[in-house]
């Protein structure tokens, strides 16, 4: 492979999974490289990709000098190659929000996915896992198989999520259908949006509003409620409200994040431990070895490819000079795969200790989210380890075509009952 070769905004080379090949290449010659523009590209410009761990922990590490924002004075930025207006997106996306705004919004959210306040759904977590695999069940006994990507990976945390913000629960599959909408490259290119796209997010958009008003009007002990009545110091100082469009990205942020990443750490990761049959045995005679096996498929999974960020002054990183202006971007789904890391990256293993992956992300930006979806891929192992046998995958696993996140449409697997006596 030529470096000439490598372009990470061609779509197409992400249908089949992430390139580990191409970033094996990055890492070893050069791990903080300049990928020129292409005819893929958005925006026409170019931008820097750091492939090894240590390098993205620097980055992610100083974010005055790498802002989640833009640089200063730009009219764009964000946390995704294509620049996307400041004040709409950038600046305004919790994600896409620097200190010391972003540190002042995250705070209202975190008393509700404290590990304290998490422990107090882990049985109701349990209780609805058990509902959506005995669903999953029934179908594989009447058909062969199950789609386990929407009949089981998307149904936990997409209720989770919407129990913790206050969302009615029966609206759940038209919000998880919106946001695939606006999440989906099938048929466009980066920086390109279709009707369907326009649409979808038209329709998230509207409903958003419509549940913050009914916040405004009768709020509750939820995550939503809270925040639309949160005051937070603003840029003079005052206390004020969130912008009627800071709540309605919060809200769209919220519902993608609950029905994408984890669901996708959760169907790879059963696909991993299906493929890998050694691991799986083990799995299900020793389950204190849960902890590990979620921490090695987050790691295995990485389900945020990447993440960028924009120089806000010259900086030196990786021995390469970046100018003040330029887009990095920060390849966790790399980081996680470094071999100078972890040894023996390529083999999947649930005794992997220690395991540094960047699954959640680094510092100020780590994943809200992450308790919430530790807890949620531990609870499924557990079922699925001591309810369920004869775990394998029906026909090939169908991806998402993006070089964003770890995508998957359609994963057919079946499995069977254990007798009730032998339940846990």
């Amino acid at each position: 492979m030529r470096f000439d070769d490598i372009d990470l905004t061609d779509l197409d080379r992400f249908a089949g999974g992430f390139p580990h090949d191409v970033f094996c290449l990055l890492r070893r010659e050069a791990p903080v490289w300049w990928h020129p523009p292409t005819e893929h590209t958005p925006d026409g410009v170019g931008f820097w990709v750091l492939s090894r761990h240590a390098d993205v922990l620097a980055a992610v590490s100083d974010a005055t000098t790498f802002s989640s924002e833009r640089a200063p004075g730009a009219e764009g930025g964000g946390t995704i190659i294509e620049d996307l207006p400041y004040g709409f997106a950038a600046g305004v996306l919790l994600n896409m929000m620097d200190d010391p705004r972003h540190h002042r919004i995250r705070k209202l959210v975190t008393p509700a996915v404290s590990p304290r306040a998490l422990a107090r759904m882990h049985d109701e977590l349990v209780t609805r896992t058990r509902t959506i695999l005995d669903a999953a069940a029934e179908t594989v006994e009447e058909t062969g198989s199950c789609d386990f990507l929407s009949q089981v990976a998307v149904e936990l945390p997409i209720q989770a999520t919407l129990e913790l913000m206050g969302v009615p629960s029966e609206d759940r599959h038209r919000l998880v259908e919106w946001t695939n909408a606006t999440l989906a490259y099938e048929d466009r290119d980066l920086g390109e949006e279709t009707t369907a796209t326009q649409e979808a997010a038209a329709a998230m958009a509207a409903y958003a509003a419509d549940l913050i008003e009914e916040k405004r009007r009768c709020p509750s002990g939820d995550i939503l409620s809270a925040v639309v009545h949160a005051r937070v110091e603003g840029e003079g100082g005052k206390p004020e409200a969130l912008s009627p469009l800071e709540l309605t990205m919060f809200f769209s942020l919220l519902i993608a994040a609950g029905s994408e990443t984890t669901r996708n750490a959760i169907a790879l990761g059963v696909a991993a431990l299906i493929e890998h049959p050694g691991q799986l045995a083990a799995l299900r005679e020793d389950p204190s070895l849960l902890v590990g096996a979620t921490e090695e498929i987050l790691r295995w999974t990485s389900p945020t490819l990447y993440n960028r960020r924009t120089v806000t002054s010259d900086v030196e990183i990786g021995g390469q000079r970046l100018a003040a202006g330029d887009k990095v971007t920060l390849w966790w789904a790399s980081a996680d795969f470094d071999e100078e890391v972890f040894g023996d990256p390529f083999e999947f293993d649930i005794r992997r200790d220690p395991n540094p992956h960047v699954a959640f992300g680094f510092k100020s930006h780590f994943c809200l989210g992450a308790n919430l979806a530790r807890m949620e891929i531990r609870v499924v192992l557990h079922e699925i380890v001591t309810r369920f046998d004869g775990l394998r995958l029906e026909g090939p696993i169908r991806r998402v075509r993006t070089n964003k996140h770890a995508g998957v449409s359609h994963m057919p697997v079946s499995f069977t009952r254990r007798p009730v006596a032998a339940e846990n």
